[in-house]
Order: structure tokens, then sequence, then C-alpha cells
């Protein structure tokens, strides 16, 4: 399936093409969140490279999470205004649409998982889509019981009916990735229903589907507030420091803005310094207004699982080694034929830059 990825990213390209040429931009706008500008978009935008006047980038990330706080402590504190950048953020909702909006130039930037890049580069892309700075080092996934388990062990989902996510999308892979590392066969040792919406695996668990669901926050948490299930495990604790998501551009947008993607990763950077020295009640006090469905009570618990987890990295360095692991997920999951160059699909310049 996803060896076909780059064949239909290219097709929605030129159907997002014709549309942006032709009709209005309403529709996104519904999609742009706290802080961020609707009037512009990386299609049409005249840019500034003075640094008299604000810098227009549009910003496409493949989820609205709590999940990247530091990216938006960013927002929220004015680091990317400070920077000389008046973004535009839009949420694609999966990486196919993210990667859709940067091959197609309806987007500068995407934030998504690093292996969209390697889908597309191993199709054969013309203009390689290349990563410039990682923002998570664990996955963000949790698996719920419908009981407290205190001494759960990866062994007790043996027999067992679990809810999981889309074949060959990340949270899946690392999820089969942990089974296998503990000596589970993911086809034969029990039953993983991937048959159900990323978005309604929740609300079906509640209902009386499966032994243990994997969920992402908010509905980890709604679970347990609602007492319909309980958090047993951590994906990104077992799986290790997987380089999740990641921020990237075109080849040749990084070669003729380079000014631009480096001052976008120094406001980045900014967030992760105050994700670092902040406590988790402060970090939500200060999203709290890009999630304005969600009470502070909820939010502030989901930062505090994300942050006893390490999830953000102290830096935005994409490392080697976390590619290579990456790829050994991939592989794992049958969904790579052949391993990607580090050298062509991540570059640390931008991101070794905005730490000094």
């Amino acid at each position: 399936m996803k060896k076909k990825l780059l064949s239909v990213i290219l097709a929605s390209a030129l159907t997002v093409g014709l549309l942006s040429a032709c009709g209005s931009d309403s529709a996104k706008d519904n999609d742009v969140n706290s802080k961020t500008h609707t009037t512009e978009t990386g299609s049409n935008t005249t840019r500034s490279d003075t640094s008299s006047a604000p810098v227009s980038v549009t910003l496409n990330e493949v989820a609205h999470s709590i999940f990247y706080a530091p990216m938006y402590v960013a927002i929220e504190n004015g680091y990317f205004e400070d920077e000389g950048i008046e973004l535009t953020l839009i949420t694609g909702f999966g990486a196919d649409k993210t990667m859709t909006a940067v091959i197609s130039g309806e987007a500068d930037i995407g934030f998504m998982g690093s292996e969209a890049s390697i889908y597309t580069y191993n199709e054969g892309a013309n203009d390689s889509v290349v990563n410039f700075a990682q923002l998570t080092q664990r996955a963000g996934n949790f698996l719920v019981a419908r009981e407290e388990m205190k001494d759960f062990k990866w062994t007790d989902l043996k027999g067992k009916d679990v809810l999981g996510g889309r074949k060959g999308g990340m949270p899946e892979m690392v999820f089969e990735y942990i089974l296998k590392k503990n000596g589970i066969d993911p086809q034969t040792d029990l039953n993983i229903n991937q048959g159900i919406d990323f978005g309604s695996t929740a609300a079906a668990f509640s209902e009386g589907s499966g032994d243990f669901t994997v969920e992402f926050e908010p509905s980890a948490t709604a679970l347990e507030m609602e007492g319909k299930g309980y958090v047993v495990a951590s994906l990104g604790t077992d799986s290790g420091y997987v380089p999740y998501t990641a921020y990237s551009a075109k080849k040749s947008y990084l070669d003729k803005h380079p000014e631009i993607i480096q001052s976008f990763t120094n406001a980045l950077q900014k967030g992760m310094d105050f994700v670092q020295i902040h406590t988790p009640e402060e970090i939500a006090s200060v999203i709290a207004p890009q999630f304005p469905e969600t009470d502070l009570k909820t939010i502030t618990a989901i930062v505090n699982r994300y942050y006893a987890q390490d999830t953000w990295k102290a830096d935005l360095i994409f490392e080697k080694e976390s590619f290579e692991l990456l790829q050994d997920i991939l592989e794992s999951a049958g969904e790579l034929d052949s391993r990607a160059p580090y050298e062509k699909l991540v570059t640390t310049e931008f991101a070794k830059k905005a730490m000094e």
C-alpha cells in the first residue's frame, strides 16, 4: 500500500494545484488554528527576505495534538513572530495529505512522520522532501486495557483482541515492532483489528469491542476519566527513541530559502527550550488556546504523561541512529524494499545552528 504512495500523492498534488488555481481558500481556513493567519498559502504568497517585513510561511501538520506541545508553545509565545515569520498552520489529517500539500507547493513545510519522505524518495521523487528538524523522539500512543494491570507484560496480549491501527501506518508498525521485540507474532499470537477508523477506536472500545486498544491522546486519558479503560503501557517507552515526527520541505525550497528555514527552526528551538525548563502545568497553560475543546485539567494530565516518558528532544537534530531505527521498523513491518540514504533525506545544518 505504501509502495504506491508517490503515485497517489502526485495525482493528489495535481488535483490540489488545479483546485487552488480556480477555487477559494475557505475550506482550508476552517482548519487554521490559534495565532495563525489564513490569508496566504504556500502557493500564492509573495515573500520578503528582508528583516523589515514578516515572511509568510504555510505549515501543514499531520494532526493537531498535544503530542506536539513545543510547536504550540512557539506559536502561543510569539517565537515565530520574533523570528520574522507570519505562520499559517493547517491540519492535513494524514501524512499522505500533508505530503501532498508539500509536493504540490500548497504548503512550504510539512510536519509528519519521516517515513513519508522515505516512501516518496524510494518511488523516485524528482525533488526529494528533506527532514530538517525532529520534534518528537517517542511514539505518542498508549495501550489501554479494560482493567487495571499494574504488572502488565506484553505477553499478556497473547490470545487477546486488540483494536490496532491502519496497516502501514506508524502507530501500527511501532505496535507490531514492540510485539516482535517481546517474542510475540502479530499474525498468530493475537487478533489485531485493523478495520476500525483511527478516530473511532476509543468509541468502539468503550462500547465493548476488543480486550485492549492502542490510543493516542486525548483518547487514552478520556477513557480513563470515564472509567472505561486503563493505560497499562506506553508504546513510546517500550519502542525506544523513534523519530516519530519531523519537519520537512522540498530540497528546492531548502536551497532557495535557507534563511526562512533557519528562522523557522530557531523559533521551534525556543519552544523546545521552554518545554525543557518549565513544568507540565506551565506548558499546559501556554498551549491551552490551541485546544479550546479540552479543559485545562485534561491538557495538563496529557502533558504530564508525555513529559514523563521523555517525548520531546532537547534539540531538533535528527540523528542518523534514529533514522536507521525508523527504517528497521519499516522493514520489520514489510513496508520497505530498500533503505534510503540518511544523507539524502536529512539535514542537521539548521537544527545545529538553532542550538547556538
